[in-house]
């Protein structure tokens, strides 16, 4: 049978039901084996101290304890963690068996509930799962609980990854088990009952005494725990020191997992002109490229062939060995034929599933990892098949990564019935596809059938005439082409002129990272005017950035046109056009002017370009009687609050008014206004409040993340930043939630109380998300590497290139912060009491 092991649905209280299969699905959630940092590079770095993987600062036990900085501390977090967790499972196998005994004893007598060999087959070797875990559990508790850095307990593991069999076996009767379990509960009442309501124990220092788990859900407990103990084993490897006595029977534990593993997940792969028109011109191909086509309802990647009268929807085909790759067409349709449909007609269309933000971002995260092992690689001169492995492992997830992002709705109908469904990521090629099309629309064009030959020869000539030849993901780039700039893009948007009648008109900025382009920022209207004059600066996060576009929208305000699709953009589009992001002419300090001119209209804009390196200062501020660039422990005491006053008013000012406000906190605010509000709030002036009242609440927005951003140390301070990264980075959720809490309990009050007030507001900001499109994952992008970015020279112990170190620590501290907004209210009273978390000594 083909299982394919899942981790996640585990959750450390054990109480949650698994994701429900499917009816027919024999296919359980596919799980990755291969970490994003493997641990032999972690753990011989931490040795010679090179600092590629932080070890524990002080925040973690005593510097006595550190050890000489090897990661001591972290395994005992990570272990209790695990152990907590094992005691859950150990918990739920029981209350899985506890129905055996009295069955077994009914099925002798004259009216048994089940037979012998349906208790057999429904109970497969759960008991000899039990006596393992229940062995390693009593042989690690004491260790954990008499804990000092010299214990051993790799044998402890090493012996648990080699009785692996007996899960084989259970993995090999789940679906037996499963379905005669099903006919039974059928068939007998008694069982059924039985089935629906097993008695879960509580953990032994937890309130709950018992939970109510079905028979369905435990039975896949064991499925996850194979995976889950993998896990924790990466996890130990990482923070045991390569000379440890535990650590090659880790790595033997380990490899042993891992084998097993894959022996039950099948590798599974990621499933992947002659000719003239009727009229007898020559069909020309006149635009092509990938899109993402939305079919029954999941998403393909497609190439998409516009010819001088018909567009062309094809997939690029397998090819075998030695034959030359061919398209095979999805379908046409033939431009007499093709119209767009209005917004209101497309209100049948079906629905788009969105990706949520987080998962986008995890995978970005990923191949930010990846990126950096790559270089590493290439530095190291590595062997020629990790490269490789790399490679196909990076062009996977950028491929997910372009199938999934897009979301703007590009709608195309054929008058003779059907319509098509393609997302998009950028309404500017949105409109680029459109205005091709009409303008080969307005030609004298016929309508027309290809044979099945003419099909033929027309999807056999795309092959030659294409222009697009790779899928844009980064991974297909030549090491020679420019790798793109990283860092903070200022872009003031002047004025346009050139409109031939009065409208309400906006901006918009697009730039490309992870090789698709993507919408940064937007001005306000400037209502009923030919020359628009904005004046507005943004700041942009480049990311592999190679182009600026600029869109220039009349807004619609007619309701009827208002769409009730939440991408569907509806305002039109005046004018578009694009620049080339050079490094050389940017990189100076000084503002550069130009004008980007697009149909008739010139859009006038500056911009100067600050690299990660410069734009990531914290300076402290040289007065220390204002409150930017001040310590927040100066501050607080100096007001006698807890929590800076601008944090509390800027917060108080955007519930008030700014909560429903698209993308706040996202769109930047004027840096006029926001220079402006700096001033006031330095200079502790008494109009502070009428001049908020009064402010964009963009700019308010713009001041509040200023605030953190210049803080001369960030909210969750430098000392606990490594320890930060580790604990992310942790794969066992129990662990994890050990390691963070321990960190904020480590935080200065100040800081605590401060972050824990701006996390509530930042979570009632996200209520709001089906208004203001701001969700929990978008706000800690925003203000992830804010709270985090350490200070002067932290993390710039060793050169690596400046763009991969970087974007893999910024989405780091994009997921810190995400952690603490998905967690369930963490109040400052109870993280103190340390009641309510697991303690470090389970």
């Amino acid at each position: 049978t083909d299982f394919n092991y899942g981790a996640d649905e585990y959750d450390a209280e054990g109480n949650e039901e698994p994701k429900a299969l499917p009816e027919g699905s024999e296919t359980m959630p596919y799980i990755d084996e291969s970490p994003t940092m493997s641990p032999q590079l972690s753990a011989r770095s931490q040795e010679s101290g090179d600092g590629v993987s932080p070890t524990p600062t002080d925040g973690l036990g005593t510097g006595g304890e550190r050890d000489a900085g090897k990661g001591l501390e972290m395994r005992k977090l990570v272990l209790s963690g695990f152990l907590a967790s094992e005691e859950i499972y150990i918990n739920q196998l029981e209350a899985l068996l506890l129905p055996m005994k009295p069955l077994k004893a009914t099925a002798t007598t004259s009216q048994p509930v089940l037979t012998l060999q349906q208790i057999e087959t429904i109970f497969y070797k759960i008991q000899d799962i039990y006596e393992i875990h229940k062995e390693f559990y009593d042989s690690l508790c004491p260790k954990v609980q008499q804990w000092d850095s010299n214990i051993t307990m790799g044998h402890l593991f090493q012996k648990l990854a080699s009785q692996l069999g007996v899960y084989k076996a259970f993995v090999d009767n789940y679906k037996i088990a499963l379905e005669t379990a099903e006919k039974c509960s059928q068939s007998n009442y008694q069982f059924q009952k039985i089935s629906e309501e097993l008695k879960v124990k509580g953990p032994k220092d937890s309130k709950e005494s018992h939970t109510s788990v079905t028979r369905e859900a435990l039975l896949y407990k064991p499925i996850d725990r194979v995976t889950r103990s993998t896990l924790v084993l990466h996890d130990l490897l990482k923070h045991t020191p390569a000379d440890h006595p535990d650590y090659p029977l880790l790595q033997d534990a380990l490899r042993i997992s891992q084998n097993f593993l894959s022996s039950i997940n099948e590798d599974i792969d990621p499933r992947r002109t002659a000719v003239t028109t009727p009229k007898g011109e020559t069909r020309q191909l006149v635009k092509d490229g990938f899109l993402v086509e939305l079919s029954e309802g999941s998403r393909k990647l497609r190439h998409v062939f516009l010819f001088t009268d018909v567009l062309l929807c094809a997939k690029l085909k397998k090819a075998a060995v030695g034959k030359h790759q061919q398209y095979d067409c999805k379908w046409y349709v033939p431009l007499a034929d093709l119209v767009f449909p209005s917004p209101e007609e497309s209100e049948h269309c079906p629905q788009v599933h969105v990706i949520p933000d987080h998962e986008l971002e995890d995978m970005k995260m990923k191949i930010s990892a990846i990126k950096s092992e790559v270089q590493k690689e290439k530095a190291n001169k590595g062997q020629s098949r990790a490269m490789e492995r790399l490679k196909k492992k990076m062009f996977e997830n950028e491929f997910w990564l372009l199938l999934n992002s897009p979301a703007i709705p590009f709608r195309i109908h054929n008058r003779n019935g059907k319509s098509y469904l393609f997302l998009l990521s950028s309404d500017y090629e949105r409109s680029e596809w459109r205005e091709a099309i009409q303008k080969l629309q307005k030609k004298d064009l016929q309508a027309f059938v290809l044979s099945s030959v003419e099909l033929q020869v027309l999807t056999g000539s795309c092959f030659k005439l294409r222009t697009v030849h790779n899928i844009p993901v980064t991974s297909n780039k030549d090491d020679d082409e420019s790798p793109g700039l990283y860092g903070f893009l200022h872009v003031i948007v002047h004025s346009a002129k050139g409109f031939k009648q009065s409208a309400n008109l906006y901006c918009t900025l697009e730039v490309d990272s992870f090789g698709y382009f993507v919408s940064k920022a937007k001005t306000r209207v400037f209502r009923d005017t030919t020359e628009p004059q904005w004046n507005e600066e943004f700041e942009i996060e480049l990311e592999g950035s190679q182009s600026l576009r600029i869109l220039c929208y009349e807004k619609c305000y007619d309701k009827t046109k208002l769409n009730k699709d939440n991408n569907e953009i509806v305002d039109k589009i005046m004018g578009k056009g694009q620049i080339q992001l050079d490094p050389q002419a940017v990189q100076t300090k000084n503002w550069h002017m130009d004008v980007i001119e697009m149909n008739g209209i010139k859009v006038e804009f500056s911009m100067k370009f600050t690299s990660r390196d410069m734009s990531l200062k914290r300076t402290p501020s040289k007065k220390q009687t204002g409150v930017f660039g001040v310590k927040i422990s100066v501050v607080t005491k100096r007001e006698r609050s807890k929590v800076p006053y601008i944090v509390r008013q800027c917060i108080e000012e955007v519930e008030k008014r700014g909560i429903e406000e698209v993308g706040i906190y996202r769109i930047s605010g004027v840096a006029t206004d926001i220079q402006a509000l700096k001033a006031v709030f330095d200079a502790n002036n008494k109009d502070i409040l009428v001049m908020l009242s009064d402010m964009d609440i963009n700019a308010i927005a713009g001041t509040l993340k200023l605030y953190f951003r210049e803080l001369p140390e960030p909210l969750l301070t430098d000392r606990l930043y490594p320890a930060f990264m580790e604990g992310i980075a942790l794969s066992d959720p129990a662990a994890k939630e050990n390691c963070m809490m321990h960190l904020l309990r480590s935080l200065p009050d100040p800081n605590l109380i401060t972050f824990l007030f701006l996390l509530e507001h930042l979570k009632r900001v996200a209520e709001k998300e089906p208004i203001n499109k701001m969700s929990l994952h978008n706000l800690a992008t925003v203000f992830g590497p804010t709270l985090l970015r350490p200070s002067e020279g932290e993390s710039k112990g060793h050169l690596t290139l400046a763009s991969d170190i970087w974007s893999h620590d910024v989405m780091a501290q994009v997921q810190v912060l995400l952690y603490y907004l998905q967690h369930p209210p963490i109040s400052f009273t109870e993280l103190k009491r340390n009641t309510l978390y697991f303690s470090t000594d389970v």
